[in-house]
This record gives structure tokens, C-alpha cells and sequence, in this order.
């Protein structure tokens, strides 16, 4: 007969420490976050390690990084705390009756790296509505938004001149972080100022006008990076940094610690104040929102809140 392999049993609280240490990339971070101590988010990350029997972290100086079995295994833990706090928050809510079709707006970044799994689950929990992603620029958005032809969008918000002008509900915050290859000079470093990166051949990112903001604070701190490359391509962003070409600076929303062939990418968190990348739903003020449009800006506030407390 075969044997039976034991099961391997794991707690939510574990997940949700993983998960957490996961986003921030420090054990400190993500105990102030979860209000527990230091010694109880390791203790419990180590025993998650012996349960599963791999690493999930590779400790540093600067921080802990996913493993690649660790890059794997937080998909299936935020899959099983996104299931969890559904039966938590709703355990028997009979399908909603709202029905209709929501045009959508965002970009590149905030479709790419952000709101599609969301939509996915509000169409699953709302079977007769059918969300359509339209991608739209920073410009498109605000146009259509402030004409009324769009209700509503995600869009980032950090990067709207005028924001006042949109009623908004805020979705995430993400902090920038420097980007540098495995085996870089700085990728052992606890903490950089720009004016260590200065050596270094610099990236500057073109979507959704990355490269704006990146000289904003460029310039707030009386610096010049040498720039290498301006590019719209994010996986050429991540090839050039993975192979030691370059080094860049982006928020870790659209981290990944991977390279398309493999090579891993470091993140290092800087000294100086750089601001975050904000992402938020807008729609125009003083506007009554259809059903839909309700429905789904209600979803994404209970959502949001929800995945920030993991």
C-alpha cells in the first residue's frame, strides 16, 4: 500500500505575517504594521519555512527578498486570505442583484500591476456585471472623467495636478525604492542617498510619466542622474537592471524580483524623502454614480481596507 504523506498545516496568521513581510521586505516594517513584535513575526515565518520545507526569504543587510519558492508560495497565500476573509466578511450573502456594463478607466500601471485581479473578483461576486478596462494616460483620464463621458477610474492619483477637482477614494500607497542587480555594489547596502547613485548608469522610466516624477526629486536634491536609457518598456527596465546595465527608481508596486531569464533584482530603500506613488478611484465631483459604479466603488473600499490589514 502506499504510504500517506503527513499533511502540511499552516495558520492564517502565519500567511498573513508571510504575506506582510512579503510586501514590506522587513521583519521590523511588517510587525509595526500587524502590531506584533519582532521576535513573534520570525519565530513565525521560521516555522512556516520548516512546515513547507523550503526558504521563503533570502536574509540581508538591507532586508529580506522572496526566494523563488517564496515568489510561488505568496500567490497561494493571498489566495487562501483572500478566501478566508470573504467567508469572514460575508459568510452568507446570496449573489448580488446589480447588473450592467462599467467602462473602467486606468494605466498602463495601474492595469498592469494593480486593479485587474480586483475586477476579476467583483465580476466573480457579480455575475450579471461586465467591467470593461478602457487605458487611458493621466490627460485621457481627467478629460473623460471631468466631461462626464467615463464614471469612474483608477488612476495615479500622486500624478494629478489637481485632484481637488475629483471626488477620490484612495486604494494604495507604494514607496519607491532604488532597483540594482543581485551582485551590485549597493545591493548589500542598508540605506542609499541619491548621491551614492550618482556613479551608477541610470534608467528612466517614460510610463505614466515616471520620468517627471523621478526629476522632481532629482532636482529637489540639487542632483543630475547620468542617464543611460528612457524607456516605456518595463521588462526592459527589469533586464537592464537584472543584467548590471543600469540602476533605476521605481515604486515597489510594480516590483518583481525576477528578471524574465531568471536573474534576481534587489530593492534598497533611500535616505532621502522621495515621495510615493499614490493610486486612487476618482469620478467626477458632485456626480451620482449608477448602480454599477456604486456597486464596484463600494467593493474596492472594503476590499482595499481589508488587504492593507493582512
Amino acid at each position: 500500500m502506499p504510504t500517506l504523506q503527513p499533511a502540511i498545516r499552516f495558520t492564517l496568521r502565519q500567511l498573513q505575517y508571510f504575506t506582510a513581510v512579503a510586501r514590506t521586505g522587513q521583519i521590523s516594517l511588517a510587525a509595526i504594521e500587524l502590531h506584533v513584535s519582532q521576535s513573534t513575526m520570525t519565530a513565525a515565518i521560521a516555522e512556516l519555512e520548516r512546515v513547507l520545507g523550503t526558504l521563503l526569504f533570502e536574509r540581508s543587510r538591507s532586508g529580506m527578498a522572496l526566494t523563488y519558492e517564496g515568489h510561488l508560495f505568496v500567490q497561494h497565500a493571498h489566495a487562501v486570505l483572500e478566501v478566508a476573509d470573504e467567508a469572514a466578511r460575508h459568510p452568507f450573502r446570496d449573489r448580488s442583484e446589480v447588473t450592467g456594463t462599467l467602462q473602467l478607466a486606468a494605466s498602463y500601471t495601474v492595469l498592469g500591476y494593480f486593479l485587474l485581479p480586483f475586477v476579476a473578483k467583483f465580476q466573480k461576486q457579480h455575475p450579471g456585471v461586465r467591467i470593461v478596462p478602457v487605458e487611458q494616460d493621466r490627460a485621457q483620464i481627467e478629460a473623460s472623467i471631468g466631461a462626464g463621458e467615463l464614471e469612474l477610474a483608477v488612476a495615479l492619483t500622486s500624478n494629478i495636478p489637481d485632484i481637488k477637482r475629483f471626488e477620490q477614494l484612495p486604494l494604495a500607497r507604494s514607496r519607491r525604492q532604488l532597483w540594482v542587480a543581485a551582485n551590485h555594489p549597493l545591493a548589500e547596502v542598508a540605506q542609499v542617498a541619491l548621491q551614492d547613485v550618482m556613479p551608477f548608469p541610470y534608467i528612466l522610466p517614460l510610463v505614466d510619466e515616471g520620468h517627471l516624477a523621478a526629476m522632481r526629486y532629482w532636482e529637489q536634491a540639487g542632483l543630475q542622474p547620468p542617464t543611460l536609457l528612457r524607456t516605456s518598456s518595463m521588462e526592459a527596465v527589469r533586464e537592464m537592471v537584472a543584467l548590471g546595465l543600469g540602476v533605476t527608481i521605481l515604486s515597489d508596486m510594480v516590483f518583481r524580483p525576477w528578471s524574465l531569464d531568471g536573474r534576481r533584482i534587489r530593492t534598497v530603500p533611500l535616505k532621502n524623502a522621495i515621495p510615493a506613488m499614490e493610486v486612487g478611484l476618482i469620478w467626477l465631483k458632485g456626480q451620482k454614480l449608477s448602480p454599477v459604479a456604486e456597486a464596484f466603488r463600494k467593493y474596492l473600499e472594503v476590499s482595499v481596507s481589508a488587504q492593507a490589514v493582512e
